[in-house]
């Protein structure tokens, strides 16, 4: 299908780079270009200096939807991730460019169908029940349309861009959440990604940075929060440091400048030498959890408490909000 400028459209591959510029992209790059996009052998290919830099701004995840914005005789478009929520950025959403292959016109037919999330680190569609997979590398988090009731231990689901109905196994998905996620909900999905590579602009299983982090473990969750380090510490309630508890985040900026790191907080309402977070870390190449350094104190911003409305839209068109760039 075609995708035009001025229309929606979805994510048909199951991670796609959002890029700064088509120009930034490097002949490493071009495992992720194509579709489907091969993110695990892109990642694997990359040497540590590659996972850090501004050529990738995040991912977006197979069905996610954009607004395409412009669209170049050279097989670019650029287009706003209106799921990922950037107010300093766009206010409709995450600015950035994609090969127009990893793009499909954005259907209206699925959207009313119950929606399931993807419950692991990452899974496959297939083209039938245990047969040839049609997706592969679909990841935490993608939410999807069901297209009827499990057969045999098997799910089928609506994926964009393909002819009928794929399948996955029915205990790798589970409904989108209807009610706010609790402390242990919170770290039960992050715990899944530790040790995950770092990657800078990551938010998947393959790779990932501090704000993708938490914005795909809310994600999974079906609570909509900003991309970025300190637009979500923006968006989350302000607290005393001594009174945040397991699930909240803590915040991290040098004096005069802007919020550089975020991390889920794993200790409830700790002292200063008991601080403890589950965070994607550049300095050590990966998602772990550890106490909070003489260092990491020492820049310590605050600590934030991310309160979602607890009424969920299950159109398959967005989740819930939160009310109200740096990544290391």
């Amino acid at each position: 299908m075609i995708v035009q400028q001025g229309t929606e459209a979805v994510v048909r591959v199951a991670v796609a780079a959002l890029w700064s510029s088509p120009d930034a992209v490097r002949p490493v790059d071009a495992p992720a270009l194509g579709s489907p996009a091969d993110v695990g052998a892109w990642v694997a290919g990359l040497a540590a200096a590659r996972q850090v830099g501004d050529a990738v701004l995040s991912q977006l995840l197979l069905g996610e939807r954009v607004l395409v914005t412009e669209v170049r005789p050279d097989g670019w478009a650029h287009v706003v991730a209106v799921d990922q929520p950037s107010a300093r950025l766009d206010a409709r959403g995450y600015p950035g460019w994609l090969p127009v292959a990893q793009l499909t016109s954005a259907a209206t037919d699925a959207d009313a169908m119950a929606r399931v999330v993807v419950d692991v680190a990452v899974t496959a569609l297939h083209t039938t029940a245990g047969g040839p997979v049609a997706v592969p590398g679909v990841v935490l988090g993608t939410r999807l349309a069901g297209a009827g009731d499990p057969v045999d231990g098997w799910q089928p689901v609506h994926a964009p861009g393909q002819p009928g109905p794929l399948w996955l196994p029915a205990a790798h998905v589970v409904a989108t959440p209807t009610a706010p996620p609790t402390a242990e909900q919170v770290l039960a999905v992050a715990t899944r990604l530790l040790d995950v590579d770092y990657l800078w602009g990551g938010l998947s299983a393959y790779g990932i940075d501090c704000s993708g982090l938490v914005h795909l473990v809310w994600r999974r969750l079906g609570v909509l929060v900003p991309r970025d380090a300190s637009d979500q510490a923006t968006a989350a309630r302000r607290l005393e440091l001594g009174a945040e508890r397991v699930g909240d985040l803590y915040s991290f900026a040098r004096p005069g400048q802007r919020i550089h790191h975020i991390g889920i907080v794993t200790a409830a309402r700790p002292g200063r030498e008991e601080r403890r977070m589950l965070h994607a870390c550049y300095r050590h190449r990966r998602v772990l959890e550890e106490r909070l350094s003489v260092e990491r104190n020492a820049t310590l911003l605050g600590a934030h408490r991310l309160e979602a409305d607890p009424v969920r839209l299950n159109d398959g068109t967005r989740s819930a909000r939160v009310a109200g760039p740096a990544r290391t």
